[in-house]
Order: C-alpha cells, then structure tokens, then sequence
C-alpha cells in the first residue's frame, strides 16, 4: 500500500504588471515552477488584493496605471493602511533611478530587480530563495 505524498500548497504570487508581454512570460515560467500567479495590471486593483494578505510574494512593477508602485509599496508597508501583510514585495522595474531613489525603495521592499537583466526562469530561481 503507498502512503500519501502530503499535499504542498502551492506559494501564491501577485504578478502588477501592466506589459502584457512581460506579465505572460513570468505568469508562464512562475506557473512551470509550481506557483499559483495572479496578473494585475490596474494599481489601484492591486492594491487591493495585496492587501488581502493571501499572496506569499508580489512582484511590483513601479510604472503602472492608476497608482505608482511606489505608492502601494507606501500603502502596503503603512501599518494603518495595511495591518497585516505577510507577503515578501519585491520590484521589478526598467525604471531608470538615481542611487539615492533607488536606495530609499530597496529599504522598503524584500527585493529589488531590473526587469531587462533578469529572464523569466532567473525570476524563478530568486523567488525560490526569497523564502
């Protein structure tokens, strides 16, 4: 008789990107992993579903419509606006920034990547090591 193998959940990632492009390809490889992936493209709705705390990571672009990233980065790690997030936020961005902007956004987020240098299954292999 064979035992069970235990049931793993599978880690949940919020995917704001509004380049459908670059949201496919990472939804594509980030699924190949074995993560369950939520697109969004809208600022304001991603804020939204962050908030609900059900999302082990969220790669957050910074240029998107309705709301910065940089702004639901502020909102996400405002403990009046967002009392309880477990979730590692990580940007991804080709966002061109001086040291001194991009310093002050790293110390607010898990992680910080440049989308140009990073290929999708790279994407893969960071994530596995954010824990």
């Amino acid at each position: 008789m064979e035992t069970p193998t235990p049931q793993t959940t599978k880690k949940k990632i919020l995917c704001v990107e509004d380049e459908h492009f670059i949201g496919e390809l990472y939804m594509r490889a980030l699924t190949r992993a074995g993560y369950e992936v939520t697109v969004e493209i809208d600022g304001v709705k991603a804020l939204a579903l962050a908030q609900t705390d059900q999302y082990d990571i969220i790669l957050l672009d910074l240029m998107i419509p309705n709301m910065t990233g940089i702004d639901i980065l502020a909102h996400l790690r405002d403990p009046a606006k967002t009392p309880k997030l477990h979730g590692k936020v990580i940007i991804t961005t080709n966002l061109e920034q001086s040291e001194e902007k991009r310093a002050e956004i790293e110390k607010q987020a898990d992680g910080y990547l440049i989308k140009a240098n990073v290929t999708p299954n790279e994407l893969v292999s960071f994530l596995q090591n954010v824990g």
